[in-house]
């Protein structure tokens, strides 16, 4: 069976894997109180905008535009430093900031272990049982066909 999720290569990547499939409400309930967290500035956004997604003919061809999709975009920056970006597929500015902001919170070397605990595994651990479970509800209408061959003794 193929894998329906590419393996992220980098932590970062695998943080933003996650808070991009989440949704904004998930992600405001998890993070720190508003009183605790540095201040942070827009750099860019939130926006919306179009992607072209590209194809490739029999999975390795000759590329081709597919569709184009609507997506969010936000950069800020932590009064410390550090700089969050998040892309999200549809429009949902609040979810783009949010992602960006922990993004740039778990950049930071002192913020990282709480936040990715508190924030990143239990969102994780949820959509690998959505995942799971869209998996056992589609295996359940599975059909075998045996071929007249494999029958024989």
């Amino acid at each position: 069976m193929l894998n329906p999720e590419p393996t992220p290569k980098t932590p970062r990547q695998s943080w933003m894997a996650v808070l991009a499939r989440a949704d904004a409400a998930a992600i405001a309930d998890q993070l720190p109180p508003n009183d605790l967290l540095p201040g942070w500035r827009l750099l860019r956004g939130p926006e919306a905008g179009l992607i072209m997604l590209r194809g490739r003919t029999g999975g390795a061809g000759a590329p081709f535009n597919l569709a184009e999709m609507t997506v969010t975009r936000c950069t800020l920056r932590l009064a410390t430093g550090q700089v969050g970006h998040a892309t999200i597929a549809g429009q949902d500015p609040r979810h783009a900031e949010l992602a960006a902001l922990a993004d740039a919170l778990l950049q930071d070397p002192a913020r990282h272990a709480a936040l990715h605990a508190a924030l990143i595994a239990p969102l994780a651990a949820g959509q690998d049982a959505a995942r799971e479970a869209i998996a056992a509800r589609a295996a359940a209408t599975r059909v075998q066909f045996f071929a007249l061959q494999t029958m024989r003794t």
